[in-house]
C-alpha cells in the first residue's frame, strides 16, 4: 500500500505548483531565478555524465537487441501513440495540454525509477542501466528533433533549429565535460549519491516553479478546468497501459526471456521528468510551459504507482517459481 502513496519528491513537485500558483515568480526576481536555473540544469546533466561508468556503456553495446527494443518503443511506439490521442477533440482535451501529452512521448525513459523497478523484478539490471543511460543520451538528440517533426506533422507549429543548439550547449557539454571527468571524479560522485540528490530534485523543482509561475501569471488555472484534467489523467493511463502491453507481450513474442522482458518493461514504458522539464525549458524557451509540464508530472506518478504494482508482481511470480522449482529437485530421486 505503501508504493501506491506519493513519494517524497511528488510531494514537493505539488507544493512547488501550489506556492507557484499563489506566490509567482515575476519581474527582475524571475529573471536571476531563471538564469540560477539555467546554472542549475547545466549542474544537473554534467552530474548525469559523471555518474555514466564507461564500462556501462561499452557493456551495453553487446546487448543491442535488447537496447533497440527499448529504443523504439520510446522514440517510436510512444509517439505514434501521442499522435493518435491527437484525434481527441479538442472540446475534450485542450490543445495546450494534447501538445503536452505529445511532448511527454517524445522524451527518453527515466534512469534511477527504471533501474530500481527491474532489480526490484528480479530483471537484468546491467542492461536496464544500459538502456536508460543510452536512452537519455539519445534524447538530447532525438527529443528536440521529434517535437519539431510531430508538431510539425500536428499543425502545432515546431521548433528552430536553434533549439536543438541550445540542447545540445546547455544539456550535453555539461554531459560531456562530466563524461570526460569522470574517470577522477565519477567514483566520489557516485559514494556522494544522498548528498548530491538535492541538485538533481532542487534543480527540477526550481524549473517547475518558474514554469508555473509564467503559466500562473498568463492564467493557466482560468483556462483549464478539473474536468481538463481528469481528461489528461485518463488519457496518460491509457498511453501507460498501451505501452505496458506491447513492451512486455512484445518482448515474449520477440523471444526475450524473463529477466530481458521486465528489462524492457520498466525501461520502454517510462517517462523522464528529470530530463523533460529541462528540455521542454529549452526547446520552448520564451512561451509558457505549465501546460506542457503538466502532463508530464501527472504521468509521473501514475507510472510510479503502476510499475511499482507491476514489479511486486513480477518479484512474487518469481518466488513462487524459485518454490516450485525446489519443491521439484527435492522429490526428484538422487
Amino acid at each position: 500500500m505503501r508504493r501506491l502513496l506519493p513519494d517524497t519528491f511528488t510531494i514537493l513537485l505539488v507544493c512547488t505548483v501550489v506556492l507557484a500558483s499563489l506566490i509567482p515568480a515575476s519581474g527582475s526576481f524571475a529573471d536571476y531565478f531563471g538564469i540560477a536555473t539555467d546554472l542549475a540544469i547545466a549542474l544537473l546533466f554534467f552530474l548525469h555524465g559523471a555518474r555514466l561508468s564507461r564500462d556501462v556503456v561499452i557493456s551495453g553495446l553487446l546487448h543491442w537487441r535488447l537496447h533497440l527494443a527499448i529504443l523504439l518503443t520510446t522514440f517510436g511506439i510512444f509517439p505514434l501513440l501521442g499522435l493518435g490521442l491527437g484525434f481527441i477533440p479538442d472540446t475534450v482535451l485542450p490543445k495546450p495540454l494534447y501538445l503536452g501529452i505529445l511532448f511527454l512521448c517524445v522524451l527518453p525513459s527515466t534512469v534511477q525509477s527504471s533501474i530500481a523497478f527491474t532489480s526490484m523484478a528480479g530483471g537484468n539490471v546491467p542492461a536496464a542501466i544500459c538502456a536508460a543511460s543510452a536512452s537519455n543520451i539519445f534524447g538530447m538528440f532525438l527529443t528536440p528533433l521529434l517535437v519539431g517533426l510531430l508538431f510539425s506533422v500536428g499543425g502545432h507549429g515546431g521548433f528552430s533549429f536553434d533549439a536543438l543548439q541550445q540542447i545540445l550547449l546547455q544539456l550535453l557539454a555539461p554531459f560531456i565535460v562530466g563524461q570526460i571527468l569522470q574517470p577522477w571524479i565519477g567514483n566520489w560522485i557516485r559514494a556522494k549519491k544522498k548528498v548530491l540528490m538535492p541538485v538533481d530534485r532542487g534543480s527540477i523543482l526550481m524549473v517547475v516553479y518558474l514554469a508555473f509561475s509564467t503559466a500562473v501569471i498568463e492564467g493557466l488555472w482560468h483556462t483549464f478546468s478539473i474536468a481538463d484534467i481528469a481528461v489528461v489523467i485518463v488519457a496518460d493511463i491509457v498511453l501507460l497501459a498501451l505501452v505496458l502491453a506491447l513492451t512486455m507481450f512484445g518482448s515474449r513474442w520477440l523471444g526475450f526471456d524473463k529477466a530481458d522482458e521486465i528489462t524492457i518493461t520498466f525501461c520502454g514504458s517510462k517517462k523522464s521528468l528529470a530530463s523533460g522539464v529541462p528540455m521542454a525549458n529549452v526547446i520552448f524557451a520564451g512561451q509558457s510551459i505549465g501546460a506542457i509540464v503538466l502532463p508530464l508530472m501527472l504521468f509521473h506518478q501514475i507510472q510510479l504507482m503502476v510499475c511499482a504494482v507491476i514489479a511486486q508482481k513480477y518479484a512474487a511470480a518469481a518466488a513462487r517459481r524459485a518454490t516450485e522449482q525446489q519443491i521439484k529437485d527435492a522429490a526428484s530421486p538422487a
